[in-house]
């Protein structure tokens, strides 16, 4: 049995602000760079096309309601033809890309997701998962996905599968994909100085990975984004001290970990780059001995889990059948 072996890179850096085609083409730049490096994964932070909503965080839900029109304005609808300059990237390069974006509903003017999107080295995009919870001020932004995107792509460096930021806290969500057999997990997250004085965003990040990856006996590739003086200037537009409130270090952490919990190379804190790791997916087989909670290390007889992954619409709709047609149907039968 030959367990694919290969280079991740994850992207730790800032989107151009609310410019969708910038952004994308600034990851399409990254994109190039990691390839050049031998990486055959490239992973990017949450919603990095083309902003996280800081204002939700930082002032009230009416004077911040403006910059909600500003992020509709500057997402995506997939595909299109800014997630198709991603796209374009990994297929000239041959690589998988995961990249975090605000997806526009194909129906709402006013309906967001926060959406990861996976890429194969064709180019072609093999799906999306939609962050099933938006996490507590994000309520305000992001509408819930669905379990649609609990999926694991079958690809040509292993079994792929993705979260973003809080949704690595959930357990049923992570063992879902994990039951799926998955062995190489992409968590996308946001450096969020905003948090309470007493929480460490950086250490809070790394010990969800390590959980993931030693519960699971997986690689974890995590992107987190940083915060740019671009942003830091536009909010102080919003908010006075708004640039004491973003400054906060140990506010972003990238990296890869392990199938038995530790750290792969060097991760990154704060700062901007990217970060390179050498997967062997044969290292999850040793672990997987000890404690295999998708296999032998477990009571399914005991304990049992449904995923609904039906796609939700706002509507279904049923046309009727003209004359015509159901004649044509009765000359079948």
């Amino acid at each position: 049995m030959q367990l694919p072996q290969f280079k991740a890179a994850t992207v730790q850096t800032s989107p151009v602000f609310l410019d969708a085609q910038a952004t994308c083409a600034k990851a399409a730049a990254l994109i190039r760079e990691a390839a050049s490096e031998g990486a055959s994964l490239v992973v990017f932070p949450e919603v990095f096309v083309a902003a996280y909503p800081y204002w939700s965080w930082i002032t009230d839900p009416v004077s911040c309601s403006p910059w909600f029109e500003k992020l509709v304005r500057s997402s995506i609808l997939l595909p299109g033809p800014e997630i198709g300059t991603v796209c374009e990237a990994a297929r000239e390069c041959g690589v998988h890309v995961i990249i975090g974006v605000n997806e526009r509903s194909p129906v709402s003017l006013g309906t967001l997701y926060n959406t990861m999107v996976f890429i194969g080295p064709d180019g072609a995009i093999m799906g999306r998962h939609r962050k099933l919870v938006p996490t507590w001020a994000e309520k305000m932004t992001w509408a819930p996905g669905d379990g649609s995107g609990l999926t694991v792509y079958d690809t040509a460096i292993g079994p792929l599968g993705g979260l973003a930021c809080g949704e690595n806290t959930n357990t049923l969500a992570r063992f879902s994909l994990l039951a799926q057999g998955e062995l190489v997990h992409a968590a996308s997250y946001i450096s969020l100085p905003v948090a309470p004085p007493d929480y460490d965003m950086a250490e809070a990040i790394k010990v969800r990975a390590m959980a993931h990856s030693f519960e699971g006996k997986v690689f974890t590739v995590v992107s987190c984004s940083t915060i740019s003086e671009e942003i830091i200037s536009a909010m102080e537009e919003l908010v006075p001290d708004a640039r004491e409130k973003l400054q906060r270090s140990n506010s972003a952490f990238s990296g890869v970990i392990g199938p038995d919990g530790r750290l792969v190379g060097e991760p990154l804190i704060d700062d901007e780059g990217i970060v390179y790791a050498d997967i062997d997916l044969s290292r999850c087989i040793q672990p997987k001995q000890m404690h295999d909670i998708i296999g032998h290390y477990n009571r399914f007889d005991i304990f049992e889990l449904s995923v609904d992954r039906t796609p939700r619409a706002p509507v279904t709709l049923f046309d009727p059948v003209s004359d015509g047609e159901a004649d044509t149907e009765s000359d079948e039968d």
